[in-house]
């Protein structure tokens, strides 16, 4: 339903205030804020209107209004005014990314989860790109002793792994080179997944008598991919108890069990396709996520989209502030990461 502009006005000005004070707001706070040139009581019908059609609600303790779910994604969908980040938090946000650049991507993804976290003052997660859904890009094999090397595996998500492999023995250098050339014309551009026993057997016939060598190499190379899928990165945890509304022991709960749940966030912030989301209340699945708001992008390594930077806070979240800094932070790591991998 569309309302008219009127109750949009009206609308908007309690999701303002209410988001800024965190105090149920009257109908007097509007006409005396906002100077609509109506009177308290018309304002005070409107807000009954509003009320009846399930955008506000009314506190038992109360005569003022407070915006409901339904309240706050008409007002993310139709009235926002997103803010682009102050020209000091442009700079902080541009400082900061510009010395990730020489980073590894893990590294690259905690400053940003931190930064981000710092801005908003909210909870910050970012989900760091699949290792499963990554196609090898390169593979290095590096001498580090008679008995000893190094495989450093890089990725087309600009995930880097690396892995000490023990041989059951000595290793020259032309050796090393020509299993180092063989794995990567093999491996380079397959997805772990894609990895199988015919790949394998592959490699292993084409490099006869270095079995007991490779079955040294080609296991632990493998497991090192295997192990380990994408991971989530937490900054500001606490940051959610500075909000009033986390007074209520019930929600503070809530809140710091669904951070524990590991899973439960990789499944809230994997890529389903969308730029960017914002998810209020009780449109999230999870039971714990109930009175939070979660908000959302994506970020890309060349034209791939690998992983999710957002926001973990209430539902009187400051919907304007956050996505026009999310916005920011995403579009600034994609050029690092553009730029850099």
């Amino acid at each position: 339903m569309d309302l008219g502009e009127r109750k949009r006005y009206i609308l908007k000005a309690i999701v303002d205030d209410y988001i800024e004070t965190a105090e149920p707001v009257g109908s007097r706070t509007i006409a005396k804020k906002y100077e609509m040139g109506i009177s308290s009581a018309t304002i005070r019908n409107e807000m009954a209107d509003l009320e009846e059609l399930g955008y506000l609600e009314q506190p038992h303790t109360s005569a003022g209004r407070v915006p409901s779910d339904k309240g706050y994604r008409y007002y993310v969908d139709k009235l926002i005014n997103i803010k682009d980040p102050t020209p000091e938090e442009a700079f902080e946000i541009k400082n900061i990314l510009q010395f990730a650049t020489i980073c590894e991507i893990d590294n690259i993804i905690k400053r940003t989860t931190k930064l981000l976290s710092e801005v908003t003052r909210y909870t910050a997660a970012v989900l760091s790109p699949s290792v499963k859904k990554s196609a090898v890009k390169s593979i290095q094999l590096v001498q580090v002793n008679d008995y000893d090397i190094l495989a450093i595996v890089v990725t087309d998500t600009a995930v880097i792994k690396h892995v000490l492999i023990k041989l059951p023995r000595r290793i020259d250098y032309d050796t090393l080179l020509k299993i180092n050339n063989m794995l990567n014309e093999k491996l380079r551009n397959l997805t772990v997944e894609q990895i199988d026993l015919s790949v394998i057997n592959q490699i292993l016939m084409e490099l006869r008598g270095y079995y007991e060598i490779l079955n040294a190499i080609i296991p632990v190379l493998y497991d090192s991919l295997k192990s380990v899928d994408c991971d989530i990165y937490l900054e500001g945890t606490t940051n959610i108890f500075k909000y009033p509304e986390y007074n209520d022991i019930n929600k503070a709960k809530n809140f710091l069990s669904l951070l524990e749940r590991k899973e439960t966030l990789i499944d809230i912030f994997s890529d389903d396709g969308e730029n960017l989301k914002v998810s209020i209340g009780k449109e999230n699945n999870n039971d714990e996520a109930r009175d939070c708001s979660i908000i959302r992008a994506s970020y890309m390594v060349g034209n791939k989209v690998v992983g999710t930077i957002g926001v973990i806070g209430p539902t009187r979240m400051d919907y304007s502030k956050v996505i026009g800094i999310l916005k920011f932070i995403a579009d600034n790591l994609n050029d690092i990461l553009r730029n850099s991998f």
